[in-house]
């Protein structure tokens, strides 16, 4: 018998805080920038340099969130038979959280202890752990920490299916869901589909990220004999490349040990045109998760954080308190490398079937310094998994349509507000009701008659498709902001300009036509408005330590206590000469909630400090965040 049933999970967590209102006129700095492109097959250089996003619009970038972890309450929604307990969490992006095989005892999943976010994704907050769902473009998603909506449906087998949807506003794919679970299955099986609704193409991503606990006899498993390795450490330390490499020995390692590399990396295995795609990963006893699918979803990877200073700290900051060995992530996607995106056409709709469960095989072949003999043996074990996944989607495709019949969870209203304005044909099966729309989508109704009432101090993420409706509205300062933000966003640069100059004395606009010109008075303007907005204070006094320190000095006398405020007054007396002040500052310790990945200026400044000084004093361990070194 299966039963879907609701639960709260608590969990000591941090705060996620409120959005940025500023607005992400770039995206972050991306790791994945290919430094030898010219060197990579055609076509896996034609998908690389295709689709890839420069802003998360619309969008706001979450960074709102702190270190101090609380008890706190998430909504779980819990999948379980006799043989397989899954716990889904609707509002932080559908993760599927907790995956147990009941026999065992085991958790086949990395199970974070905590909630805490850091600046991974592109919206920078992520938490680690589980198995997150990465759709729109290279990186971790916009929804990740965000909710889904969710809802029962009949299974085909008559059990129920857990279904969960939401847009996905940066490319207004609809994301579906399906968590099915047959009473007598061992297998947790979640059905995918992306549905482009539009009526032009769309670059189209998808990543399944799994994390799973390492320990030194920790092993992956999958059938390939190559793959891509892409490294995070500047060059020429290997350098951000893609190498085609052997598998399993790599630069003296066999590299389908995670706990073997020093530092971050990724590997992006060869698929075997004449195995069903698998991944796995086993301890020394040979038991472990895998991960199988349905042949469109055909990519698989490894990332490591490394064992170096660096990805043992980035462990411990993703979870506090984490103790054993941490975590690997093996990964399925759609392309063969995660640089990549795929032309989704109009009016189409892309499905998989992707299985999870328990791998239990010899640990002798699991671990045969015979590569073709450990995967083989894992294959053959698998066998009768993936030969009947074919029929397990065909079975699940007479349902995908189906209309929920019981509401579990509700998730944002933007699909709602799309669909007023584009009644686009999507499924009955994922329904984006009226009811569903909160105050925020509401504001925007109006701007469908032409008009666009400047209720509120603080704009919310433009609507960039919303373009030509902007530029039809009434005139006021919210319709001005929001158009320059649309202009910007298809490469008006003059017009974006135009707007916000229109948009007058507002620190929104203000702060915007600062990012686009480099002008420091529009940033003072700005935040003589508004002098509480961190977010804006940090930007502007950014900009005055690389223009004009007399200002900057002056911005940072009145400035807000943040850590990202006390980083730049660290950055202010190296600047200024005082290297003995920025030394003071960096030793009281500065915890910055969203330090980010591969760019670290804690460690920068720490260094700088000590050379100015003529002292060799090693960087603290805890402002070790390098992804390269060992």
């Amino acid at each position: 018998m299966t039963i879907l049933s609701a639960h709260d999970l608590v969990l000591p967590a941090a705060s996620l805080g409120a959005e940025n209102p500023l607005a992400p006129l770039r995206s972050h700095q991306e790791l994945h920038q290919v430094q030898n492109l010219a060197d990579v097959p055609a076509d896996l250089r034609e998908n690389i340099q295709y689709g890839r996003l420069h802003s998360t619009l619309p969008c706001l970038n979450q960074d709102g969130y702190d270190r101090d972890l609380v008890d706190a309450t998430f909504p779980a929604l819990v999948l379980e038979n006799d043989h397989v307990r899954a716990t889904i969490l609707p509002s932080l992006g559908g993760r599927l959280y907790s995956l147990v095989h009941k026999a065992s005892g085991q958790e086949l999943l990395y199970r974070n202890p905590v909630f805490q976010p850091a600046n991974l994704a592109l919206r920078n907050a992520w938490f680690a752990g589980g198995v997150e769902w990465n759709v729109g473009s290279t990186g971790h998603w916009t929804g990740t920490c965000a909710p889904m909506h969710a809802a029962r449906v009949e299974g085909p087998d008559g059990t129920p299916i857990l279904r969960l949807w939401e847009l996905e506003r940066t490319r207004n794919l609809v994301t579906q869901l399906d968590f099915w679970l047959p009473a007598d299955s061992e297998f947790l099986y979640v059905g995918v589909r992306l549905q482009n609704p539009s009526d032009r193409e769309v670059p189209a991503y998808w990543w399944s990220n799994i994390a799973v606990e390492q320990s030194p006899e920790t092993r992956v498993l999958v059938p390939a004999d190559e793959a891509w390795r892409f490294g995070y450490a500047a060059a020429p330390a290997p350098g951000r490349r893609l190498d085609l490499v052997g598998v399993p020995e790599f630069d003296g390692i066999d590299l389908t040990y995670p706990m073997k590399h020093p530092r971050a990396v990724d590997f992006f295995f060869e698929p075997m045109p004449d195995e069903r795609p698998w991944i796995a990963s086993v301890d020394a006893e040979g038991n472990g998760l895998v991960q199988a699918s349905t042949d469109r979803l055909r990519g698989r990877k490894l990332f490591v954080w490394g064992e170096g200073a660096g990805g043992r700290r980035w462990q411990e900051w993703l979870a506090p308190g984490l103790g054993g060995h941490g975590y690997a992530e093996i990964q399925a996607g759609l392309a063969r490398t995660q640089l990549e995106h795929l032309k989704l056409p109009a009016a189409t709709s892309w499905h998989w079937l992707e299985a999870y469960g328990r791998l239990s095989m010899c640990p002798a072949a699991a671990h045969s310094g015979d590569w073709r003999t450990a995967r083989t043996a894992a294959a053959s074990v698998l066998r009768p998994v993936v030969d009947t996944l074919a029929d397990r989607e065909r079975s699940w495709l007479t349902v995908m349509d189906e209309a929920p019949v019981e509401r579990l969870a509700v998730g944002s209203g933007w699909g709602a507000l799309e669909l007023a304005r584009t009644g686009w044909p999507v499924s009955a099966g994922t329904p984006f009701a009226d009811d569903t729309m909160t105050s925020r989508e509401r504001a925007w109704l109006p701007l469908l008659d032409g008009r666009l009432p400047a209720a509120d101090d603080v704009p919310d993420g433009t609507l960039v498709s919303w373009r030509e409706l902007l530029e039809h509205a009434d005139d006021n300062w919210l319709v001005w902001y929001h158009r320059g933000v649309a202009r910007h966003y298809d490469g008006d640069r003059d017009g974006a300009i135009e707007a916000w100059t229109q948009a007058g004395e507002n620190p929104f606009a203000l702060r915007n036509l600062g990012f686009v010109t480099g002008e420091l008075s529009y940033y003072e303007r700005a935040v003589g408005l508004r002098p509480d907005l961190v977010p804006l204070v940090a930007e502007a006094v950014a900009l005055a330590l690389d223009l004009d320190l007399v200002r900057a000095g002056r911005m940072l006398d009145d400035a807000p206590d943040d850590p990202r405020i006390r980083l730049l007054r660290v950055r202010y007396a190296l600047d200024t000469g005082d290297a003995q002040k920025a030394h003071e500052l960096l030793a009281d310790g500065i915890r910055l909630a969203t330090v980010r990945e591969g760019a670290n200026a804690l460690t920068d400044y720490w260094l700088a400090a000590e050379k100015a000084l003529g002292t060799n004093r090693p960087v603290p361990a805890q402002y070790q965040f390098g992804m390269g070194g060992s």
